[in-house]
């Protein structure tokens, strides 16, 4: 092996090593990596900024604003208190109405919020009609996983892959073409949910989050996660004053789902931890908007619902997909030359609207953008491309081939999906999708086959992040809300990934030829 190839591998385990480890936001431990790449010589100046120009990435930006916007217009809150059950019922019966609508819901708007805004309604709701909660968090976020799959835009890294296609030249998937085996992941990840959740979830604990009610006041308890930006983060609450920062006292503090006991005073607070605060009526509409909690929840109420822009949100949302989708028609792009009405068209359009029109705060717009993210996705472009240029990738593959080469490509097409599915399971999808690409891109080189299915099932194995909390953002948020164990996400998430393996591995070739 040459040095660039050894520099790279060892370069790529640190990443890897610092991601599990949690060293700090992976944004920075990417860009740390891509630094170091251009340190050596392996990446060009232009190849480490190529990631911040690229459509995909700037797509997924706007994608959360059109996302706040939607959040803001209080649709979403009104549209699940429809479908949820008003009297008691089974909690298959249940699932097996909201589970397919929240999947619906997150192939089009980012999942983050999706489970922000649903996690607190369906607890609540669940507790009300007497059913445990542990029984609907665990399969609100898997749903909005397996809707994310179904279209170009409902995850992040369906983009980051789609932009990596388009960087080689290559052409890049419609806004629906994913749904072919997308879809079919969805419905069958759906009722295996709707049928097991009741027996492989836990029940619901008794509360037990030091809720001591005073009569006296009119204060309410609100749940509060823990964002990136959270001044507290690395302190405990004796060095971190939380009272004279937000006016609110901490009642208990939950992690991992687990109330932690003891002098949990002295715990040092880190991202995705729940707070139990006691707070006055003022604290939501005074912090909900701020990037420093990821959720703000009145335990035992319903959010507000609802504003007068509600309609006209849902409209600029299905003018978006709809345009983008008619867009796309041969006929389109032959009438109308000179423009490409793809999803990046009508998502600026959609933004800019919602931003003079005020669906979201204008003058705040970036607090509702997940930098991170963006800058993982940025340093994701450099570190495939870094891959390439070092012989890493081709020197990987070789080795896959030569392991699996009288196999043929359907057993190379199984190993790119186990070897993206441990990755994301381990680090971030986004990150995982990036080490896999060019690795997928020399393997059909070598074989002389089609791109394409090794394409989808990266973006199937990365989105497939089930049987660990710590794969997906959403994952870490209702273990949280809900209480659950590490080993909770294992009993009922291990089955689910292989579901979707054994679907992708089988169906991808079916629909795009090696």
């Amino acid at each position: 092996m040459t040095f660039e190839i050894v520099y790279v591998l060892v370069c790529l385990t640190l990443m890897v090593a610092a991601l599990v480890y949690d060293r700090m936001r992976p944004g920075m431990i990417l860009f740390s990596v891509v630094i170091l790449f251009y340190c050596a010589g392996i990446l060009t100046p232009k190849e480490v900024l190529e990631g911040f120009s690229n459509k995909g990435m700037i797509t997924v930006a706007l994608l959360f604003l059109v996302s706040e916007g939607i959040r803001k217009s209080g649709v979403l809150e009104r549209f699940i208190f429809a479908m949820l059950p008003q009297k008691r019922c089974t909690v298959a019966n249940a699932n097996l109405r909201i589970l397919p609508v929240i999947a619906s819901i997150s192939a089009f708007l980012n999942n983050t919020p999706v489970v922000v805004i649903f996690a607190p309604i369906i607890k609540n709701w669940a507790r009300k009609m007497k059913l445990s909660p542990t029984k609907f968090l665990i399969p609100l976020s898997y749903a909005t996983i397996l809707g994310g799959m179904c279209t170009l835009i409902g995850t992040s890294t369906n983009l980051v892959v789609n932009g990596m296609i388009q960087d080689r030249g290559l052409e890049g998937f419609s806004i629906f073409e994913l749904g072919k085996v997308g879809l079919i992941i969805a419905i069958v990840g759906i009722l295996y949910l709707i049928a097991f959740a009741k027996r492989l979830l836990p029940n619901d604990v008794v509360n037990k989050d030091v809720m001591v009610t005073d009569e006296a006041t009119d204060a309410v308890f609100v749940e509060a996660v823990l964002g990136a930006r959270f001044p507290g983060n690395g302190k405990t609450l004796s060095e971190f004053d939380f009272h004279r920062h937000y006016g609110a006292t901490v009642r208990g503090v939950r992690r991992n789902g687990e109330l932690i006991q003891g002098d949990w005073m002295h715990v040092r607070l880190s991202e995705n931890d729940i707070l139990i605060l006691q707070a006055d009526e003022t604290f939501i509409p005074t912090w909900g908007d701020s990037r420093v909690f990821l959720m703000l929840s009145v335990l035992g109420a319903e959010p507000e619902m609802g504003t007068k822009k509600k309609y006209f949100a849902m409209v600029l949302l299905l003018v978006m997909i709809m345009g983008a989708t008619i867009g796309e028609l041969p006929i389109v792009r032959e009438y109308i030359p000179n423009v490409k009405l793809d999803m990046f068209f009508f998502v600026c359009v959609t933004t800019v609207i919602m931003a003079w029109t005020k669906m979201f705060n204008p003058k705040k717009y970036t607090k509702y953008i997940s930098w991170d993210v963006l800058i993982t996705i940025a340093c994701a472009f450099a570190i495939s491309k870094a891959m390439e240029n070092s012989g890493f990738a081709a020197c990987i593959a070789e080795n896959i081939i030569g392991m699996t080469d009288s196999f043929g490509p359907w057993a190379l097409l199984a190993v790119i999906f186990l070897i993206t599915n441990i990755f994301t399971e381990l680090i971030t999808n986004n990150a995982a999708a990036a080490l896999s690409f060019p690795i997928a891109l020399e393997v059909a080189n070598h074989l002389g086959v089609s791109p394409t299915p090794f394409f989808v099932v990266i973006c199937m194995a990365a989105s497939a992040s089930f049987s660990t909390p710590i794969g997906y953002q959403t994952n870490l948020i209702v273990q949280g809300v809900g209480g659950y164990k590490f080993t909770d996400f294992i009993k009922i998430g291990l089955p689910l990934n292989i579901i979707v393996f054994l679907i992708s591995v089988f169906m991808i070739p079916l629909f795009w030829e090696f």
